[in-house]
C-alpha cells in the first residue's frame, strides 16, 4: 500500500489521480458492473504502467476463463524489459475462484498477493464479484480494491455536470437531470450523449435544454412542457395530440424519462414555493432557469402535489413497459399512459 494511502475501497476518481501523479500500486482489483467506469480506469493505469516502454514488449493480457492462475503470475514475477515496470491484465478473476472446499487458482493468486512483483501492476478485473471471499476482503483490506458500481439515480447528475466542466462547457440549469433521464443508467450511454451534445454547441459554450433536444432526444423540451400542460388540465384530447405530432418510435423511452424529468422539477419547485422562496428562487432551486417561474407557478397551483407526485410512479411504470414489460405497440403504452396521468 502506498504511504499516505488510506485502507478500504478506492474510487475510480482516486484511482485515475493517483495514476496522473505516478503513484502505482502493485496490484488492483477492478470490480463492480459500471463497465465504463471499468474502461476509464483500466486505460489511465496502463499508460501510467507502461510510460516510457516500448510498444508490446511489457504489457499481458489474460482471462481467468481461458488461462490457469499460475501462469499469468508467472508472467507478473517476469522482470520488464527496457522499461521500468510490467503490466498484466486478468479480466474475469472470479473464474479462478474454485469452491469453499478444494483449492483453485484463487489460492495461487492470494499466495502471490502476500509478496507481489514491486516491478508490475497486476491488474484483476471481476464484474460482480462475491464480497464473502478471501480476494475481496484481501482487496479492501490492503487499499487495492477500486469500486466500479453503477452510480445511483440521484448520483448521475452531479457525475454529468463534473465531466460537462472537465469538457470546458458548462451546463444551463436543468440539463443534467434532463441528460440523465433521457440516457441513463448506464455511463456509457451518459457519456456518449454529453460528448455528442457538448460537441454539437461547440468549446466553452453553455449547454441549453434546446441543445439537448437538437441532437440527443428527437423530443423537444417545449413538446414536453406542452404534454405536462395538457396533463395538467386534463385534456386528454390535447395531450394524445401532442404525442401525435412528436411521435417517433425510437424516442418512446426518452419521451418518457423527459416527462419524468419535468415531473421531478415539479415536485422541487413546489417544495421550494412551500418553504418561503419567491418564484424566480424556487425556479433555481428547482433547477430550472428563473424565467421559468411563471411557468412552474401555473402548472403547480393547476396540478398540486397530490397529483404531481403519483405521476412518478405512473411514469416509472411506462419505463418498465416501453423496455419489455408490455406487449403493447410503443405508441398505444404511450397513449394509454397518458390517459392514466389525465384521470
Amino acid at each position: 500500500m502506498l504511504a499516505g494511502i488510506p485502507q478500504l475501497t478506492v474510487t475510480p476518481d482516486e484511482a485515475i489521480h493517483e495514476a496522473e501523479q505516478g503513484q502505482l500500486r502493485p496490484v488492483y482489483l477492478v470490480a463492480g458492473e459500471e463497465p465504463f467506469l471499468q474502461a476509464q480506469v483500466i486505460g489511465v493505469l496502463r499508460r501510467a504502467a507502461l510510460d516510457g516502454s516500448v510498444p508490446g514488449l511489457n504489457a499481458d493480457v489474460f482471462s481467468a476463463a481461458e488461462v490457469a492462475a499460475e501462469a499469468a503470475l508467472a508472467v507478473a514475477r517476469t522482470l520488464p524489459m527496457m522499461a521500468a515496470r510490467r503490466w498484466v491484465l486478468v479480466r474475469s478473476v472470479e473464474r479462478w475462484e474454485g469452491s469453499e472446499k478444494k483449492s483453485s487458482g484463487m489460492d495461487a493468486l492470494l499466495t502471490y498477493l502476500k509478496d507481489p512483483s514491486p516491478s508490475t501492476v497486476l491488474l484483476l478485473v471481476a464484474g460482480k464479484l462475491d464480497k464473502r471471499r478471501k480476494l475481496y476482503a484481501s482487496a479492501r483490506k490492503g487499499g487495492w480494491l477500486v469500486g466500479c458500481e453503477q452510480l445511483k439515480r440521484n448520483e448521475l447528475p452531479l457525475w454529468i455536470k463534473r465531466t460537462a466542466a472537465q469538457r470546458g462547457n458548462p451546463l444551463a440549469s436543468g440539463v443534467a437531470e434532463l441528460l440523465a433521464e433521457l440516457s441513463g443508467p448506464e455511463l456509457g450511454s451518459v457519456a456518449d450523449a454529453l460528448e455528442r451534445v457538448c460537441l454539437y454547441v461547440g468549446p466553452g459554450t453553455t449547454v441549453s435544454e434546446e441543445a439537448v433536444g437538437d441532437c440527443v432526444a428527437q423530443v423537444r423540451p417545449a413538446t414536453v412542457w406542452q404534454l405536462v400542460d395538457a396533463l395538467g388540465r386534463r385534456d386528454a384530447g390535447k395531450a394524445l395530440a401532442v404525442l401525435d405530432r412528436a411521435f417517433d418510435p425510437n424516442e418512446a423511452v426518452r419521451t418518457v424519462g423527459a416527462l419524468a424529468w419535468s415531473a421531478r422539477q415539479l415536485l422541487k419547485y413546489e417544495s421550494a414555493r412551500r418553504t418561503g422562496l419567491s418564484p424566480p428562487q424556487a425556479a433555481e432551486a428547482a433547477g430550472a432557469a428563473p424565467f421559468r417561474a411563471r411557468e412552474l407557478e401555473a402548472q403547480t397551483k393547476s396540478l398540486g402535489r397530490a397529483r404531481i407526485e403519483p405521476w412518478v410512479e405512473i411514469l416509472a411504470r411506462l419505463d418498465r413497459d416501453l423496455k419489455g414489460g408490455s406487449k403493447r405497440p410503443p405508441k398505444a403504452t404511450l397513449e394509454h399512459a397518458l390517459l392514466n396521468l389525465c384521470r
